[in-house]
């Protein structure tokens, strides 16, 4: 159940970061509070999640598939540009959690 309320978390995260693209630095009304109501979310799911999990993986699992997937997301329906040195930091933010991983989410 933890890696399921960390992955709402990421989840209302990456919905509030794509929000905020579309904000316009917050001067449009849906998208800004759609922002706000994403971040409120991630941190609650998140403060819930570190009741079972140590702050350092459940932080690094947040923000390092958080990063991935905005990433992602700007690269697949934003336009954004994919260059080679942008796959191979997505590749290393992946490695990195996996190895925190590794060493145990207790």
């Amino acid at each position: 159940m933890t890696y399921v309320t960390l992955a709402a978390a990421i989840l209302a995260e990456v919905l509030g970061t794509t929000a905020m693209k579309y904000s316009e630095g917050f001067s449009r009304l849906v998208p800004s509070l759609l922002t706000a109501a994403g971040y409120l979310v991630a941190i609650v799911l998140l403060a819930q999640t570190l009741k079972s999990m140590s702050v350092g993986t459940a932080y690094a699992i947040w923000s390092g598939a958080g990063t991935a997937a905005i990433a992602l997301i700007g690269m697949v329906f934003i336009g954004e540009s994919v260059t080679a040195a942008k796959i191979l930091g997505l590749l290393l933010v992946i490695c990195g959690v996996v190895v925190l991983n590794l060493g145990g989410a207790h």
